[in-house]
């Protein structure tokens, strides 16, 4: 009798303490990273109105609404700094660790549950986009909702946990569209199971409802292409990056090595609970094992049809039920229990080498901005083409330069980090040799780990042009973006 109210309390300390080890690797290092593209359209849209917002997120964004609108509110009382806006993803990649032992121990058992939920506090992939303002720390957050409520309804068929399902799936596909791989899958599973469907019907008629009321939506966003870039690398090669991506993260020390040691982990988690789970432990680890080979699998049909969309961000949904799969082998003996804190060992040295080291990550924006000195005249800036929007953010008075020729006193070259398909980590920053501008001089030269700025000026504002400007980016291939701050 007490050892079975012991195990109870010893696993809430140690969810507790999962949890805020989860918090500090998110909110600790928030405001480490400059905004990049994709942040600064997100602060673009809450410093809107309300409807002008709503207006312009199917020109703007190829997700649904759901997180902008919640980003929105959030942002009038914690603003839309890094720190404050970020707070929101932090926040829900926090609650994600309790929301996976849930999901995990509703399918398995208490210990896959708090192995689930190590594993989901240290993740590099789910620390990076709880640091983000953007939807997939939402989507990660309400797709294990839902896992939690299908896990539950399933065990133990009920009108809450179906009203629960349906809620957290609505949820979910209304913050990513991707949630509908996981969502499908499970609602699958509940029109297959003839004794429980009566009790799921209403909620699987609401999430058709919402599903169906995002297609329009859904639509124009796609016409748009806004999301064609993925396609740019092969398939192959994708699909390989973010098998490593969900694993290890985007960068990590020993990068190539510590993959090897999570595949190898991960492969041999997915055959032993293949071959050696029993019970509920074995039925979990198959529903699990369903939904995230759904959350995969679709896609990538999807993607050979002609609609490809694989990239390792969309496929965030599949992290969680194959982290139960995993989990679910290894936890039942020592040596995979050893095998499951190597693995999240592996996940805390990429987080921990990430806040370490600058190149490693988001492209640095705010650094660059500060290290330019007050313009003492018209200043044009050079920088790659996905710098503009959030040098806007950190750089008062920026707009393109005019074809015609301005009185310009300042030249400054901005260039982050570069990343390029295959390499290891982001190549450094270009390093040019002064280019030559008529009439300017350099005057400052940083060449940081993580960016290059020249700045160039004259003693008195010369005639200057788009073509002059061009003429001196260090790559004539890159897309340049030619501002103008006065």
């Amino acid at each position: 009798m007490g050892g079975s109210l012991r195990r109870p309390r010893a696993t809430l300390i140690a969810l507790a303490a999962l949890t805020g080890l989860a918090a500090l690797l998110r909110f600790s290092t928030l405001d480490l990273q400059s905004y990049w593209f994709d942040e600064s359209v997100t602060v673009s849209l809450v410093r809107l109105d309300l409807g002008g917002m709503l207006e312009r997120i199917p020109a703007s964004e190829s997700t649904p609404p759901l997180y902008y609108l919640l980003a929105w509110l959030w942002s009038k009382p914690f603003g839309s700094g890094e720190l404050g806006l970020r707070s929101l993803s932090a926040l829900l990649g926090t609650a994600t660790v309790p929301l996976a032992y849930a999901a995990a121990r509703e399918l398995c058992s208490r210990r896959v549950g708090l192995a689930v939920a190590a594993l989901a506090a240290v993740s590099p992939v789910l620390v990076w986009y709880s640091q983000e303002a953007r939807a997939y720390a939402l989507v990660v957050a309400l797709s294990t909702g839902s896992l939690w409520a299908f896990a539950r309804f399933v065990r133990r068929p009920s009108g809450a946990a179906a009203a629960a399902w349906g809620a957290a799936s609505a949820l979910a596909l209304l913050s990513h569209y991707f949630a509908l791989f996981v969502v499908a899958a499970e609602a699958a599973w509940l029109v297959a199971a003839p004794g429980s469907r009566r009790r799921a019907l209403p909620a699987l008629a609401a999430v058709a409802v919402v599903a169906g009321a995002l297609v329009p939506l859904a639509e124009h966003q796609r016409s748009l292409e806004l999301a064609s870039f993925i396609s740019g690398d092969p398939l192959g090669f994708r699909l390989a990056r973010a098998g490593k991506n969900l694993l290890v993260g985007f960068d990590s020390p020993l990068e190539r090595e510590l993959a090897v040691v999570a595949v190898a982990i991960t492969v041999a988690g997915a055959a032993a609970a293949w071959a050696w789970t029993r019970g509920r432990e074995r039925s979990g680890a198959r529903i699990a094992a369903v939904v995230g080979g759904t959350a995969l699998v679709l896609p990538l049909v999807l993607a050979i049809a002609g609609a490809d969309y694989i990239d390792s961000r969309n496929l965030l949904v599949a992290w969680l039920p194959l982290m139960v799969v995993v989990a679910a082998g290894l936890a039942r003996t020592r040596v995979g229990v050893v095998a499951l804190t190597l693995l999240a060992l592996v996940g805390l040295a990429a987080v921990i080498g990430v806040a370490l080291e600058p190149s490693w990550q988001r492209e640095d924006w705010r650094g660059m901005a500060r290290a330019l000195p007050p313009p003492t005249g018209p200043r044009v800036i050079l920088t790659p083409a996905l710098g503009r929007r959030p040098l806007e953010l950190y750089l008062p008075r920026l707009s393109e330069l005019p074809q015609s020729e301005r009185p310009v006193k300042e030249i400054a070259l901005l260039y982050p980090v570069r990343r390029k398909p295959g390499e290891e980590h982001p190549l450094p920053p270009p390093r040019p040799a002064t280019p030559a501008a008529a009439g300017f001089s350099l005057v400052e030269r940083r060449f940081e780990s993580s960016y290059t700025l020249l700045l160039f000026r004259a003693p008195k504002p010369l005639p200057f042009g788009v073509p002059g400007a061009l003429a001196l980016r260090p790559s004539q291939a890159e897309p340049t973006a030619v501002l103008l701050q006065r």
